[in-house]
C-alpha cells in the first residue's frame, strides 16, 4: 500500500509540473475562459484538480473554431487582393534594384595608397 501511495504521489507531482509548464508555454490566444495568469494560479494552487481543469476546460485545441491559424502575408489571399497591381510592380522593382545594387558591391576592402 505504501508503494502505491509513493508511486501515485510521484505521478501526481509529474502531472502537476507538466500542467504548469504546458499552461505557461501556451500563447495567450490558446487559453479559454480566463486569462493566462489566472490559469497558472489555478494550476499551481490546485495541483491535480487544476491540471485536470486546465486540460479539459482551459486549453484550446488547434482545431477549435476560435483559433485562427497564423498565415504569412504572402500566403494570405485577402492580403494579396488588397495590394494593387501597381503597388506589387513597384515593390518588385524596388526589390530587384536592391538585389542588383547588392550584386554590384564587392567584398574586397578598398585599396589603400601605400608609399614606401
Amino acid at each position: 500500500m505504501a508503494r502505491l501511495l509513493i508511486v501515485g504521489g510521484f505521478l501526481a507531482a509529474v502531472f502537476w509540473v507538466f500542467s504548469i509548464v504546458d499552461c505557461a508555454v501556451q500563447p495567450a490566444t490558446r487559453h479559454r475562459g480566463v486569462s493566462k495568469p489566472v490559469w497558472l494560479a489555478i494550476v499551481v494552487m490546485l495541483p491535480v484538480i487544476g491540471g485536470i481543469l486546465w486540460f479539459v476546460i482551459g486549453r484550446r485545441r488547434a482545431n477549435d473554431p476560435g483559433v485562427r491559424p497564423v498565415i504569412a502575408p504572402d500566403d494570405d489571399p485577402a492580403f494579396l487582393r488588397s495590394i494593387s497591381k501597381t503597388e506589387q510592380d513597384a515593390r518588385i522593382r524596388r526589390l530587384e534594384e536592391e538585389l542588383a545594387r547588392l550584386d554590384e558591391e564587392t567584398d574586397e576592402p578598398p585599396a589603400t595608397d601605400q608609399r614606401p
